[in-house]
């Protein structure tokens, strides 16, 4: 039985296969860039057009997955001779991680991590939210004697260190007194915890869709603990260099975001179908990502968003993962751009 704080529901592989059974209608036309003007534009605020963009993709974000499959982006800059080169992001710290390095320029990650990394030094700004994933909850196998939290005192956790899973494990462990020293934590990249899991070789696993959706409706596994109210949302996350020097490709990447939003919302189980053929998932299982547990309907950063993190700043200090003294509300205000996309995103 799935306990969730919001809503205590449990979904059968039949609840999803129904909700398959109609395609949403309608295109939704978006917003593009003209590109003689974006070129002006440019060079009037950041100078000469990049010659390659590299940006990322991501399973947890389906829009990335429609805007790649579709080539949006593509056609609109090659126009101006910009090439774009996508790179697959396994979670987000694989995405910070190129950031931090150089080796992309716009990258998608989890709220929280972003924080932590910028609170780290990693120079980014974000001024997009490509969605609210589904990653905040905890798994364990079907057949597991672990019924609460308090439970996994002591317990193997898999999790992926500087991913939001990760540090939804630590809050979830903290509302029941409970801190990392409590627990044996197995640090394996998403995909790898998910096998731990169900092979036995870990009691439990801090997951994320698609995988997490897999997981439950492929191997039985249930959600031990859910709380939608601790999700700090997907960031798009831009490094402040190249967002200095090319403001209106940024604005163009999230015009084509937009568009690809605006697609994905009209055309939910078509989009359900790209992320199936992508990352390798059953539909039903893509089915129950993207019209039950991502929520594509805020996109333009706001307090919503700086509160979300806010409030889950503190166990970045409680558990020692930032220096001590660090400003963690400066680097809130540092890294959420609550104006860049404004008048871009419609109402």
């Amino acid at each position: 039985m799935t306990i969730d704080s919001k809503n205590k529901t449990a979904w059968s592989r039949r609840d999803v296969l129904v909700l398959g059974a109609g395609l949403g209608a309608g295109l939704a036309a978006g917003l593009t860039s003209t590109g003689a003007f974006a070129q002006a534009q440019a060079k009037e605020q950041g100078g000469p057009l990049p010659k390659e963009l590299r940006l990322d993709y991501a399973y947890y974000s389906p829009t990335s997955l429609v805007l790649r499959r579709f080539g949006w982006l593509e056609e609109d800059l090659r126009k101006d001779g910009v090439d774009v080169r996508w790179v697959l992001s396994a979670g987000s710290n694989r995405a910070l991680e190129y950031l931090n390095a150089g080796s992309i320029d716009i990258g998608s990650t989890a709220g929280l991590a972003a924080l932590l990394a910028r609170a780290n030094g990693n120079p980014i700004r974000a001024p997009y939210i490509f969605s609210r994933p589904e990653w905040t909850a905890l798994v364990v196998r079907p057949d597991s004697g672990i019924r609460s939290l308090a439970d996994l005192k002591g317990r193997k956790i898999a999790a992926t260190k500087g991913t939001d899973p990760y540090l939804f494990l630590l809050r979830a462990l903290h509302t029941v007194g409970l801190k990392r020293g409590d627990i044996e934590h197995v640090a394996l990249q998403h995909a790898d915890g998910r096998a731990a899991l169900e092979q036995g070789r870990v009691d439990a696993w801090a997951g994320l869709d698609p995988l997490m959706a897999a997981s439950e409706l492929d191997a039985g596994s249930r959600l031990l603990y859910r709380n939608v109210g601790f999700n700090t949302y997907g960031f798009l996350n831009v490094r402040e260099e190249f967002l200095g020097r090319h403001p209106q490709v940024v604005r163009r990447v999230i015009a084509a975001y937009e568009r690809a939003r605006a697609w994905t919302q009209a055309n939910p189980s078509e989009a359900a179908r790209i992320l199936s053929e992508e990352a390798k998932v059953s539909l039903p299982v893509a089915l129950l990502q993207v019209k039950l547990r991502t929520d594509f309907s805020r996109p333009l950063p706001s307090d919503e968003h700086v509160k979300a993190l806010q409030a889950a700043a503190p166990i970045l200090s409680a558990e020692q993962l930032v220096k001590p003294g660090a400003d963690l509300n400066r680097a809130i205000a540092d890294l959420v751009d609550t104006r860049f996309s404004a008048g871009l995103i419609k109402a």
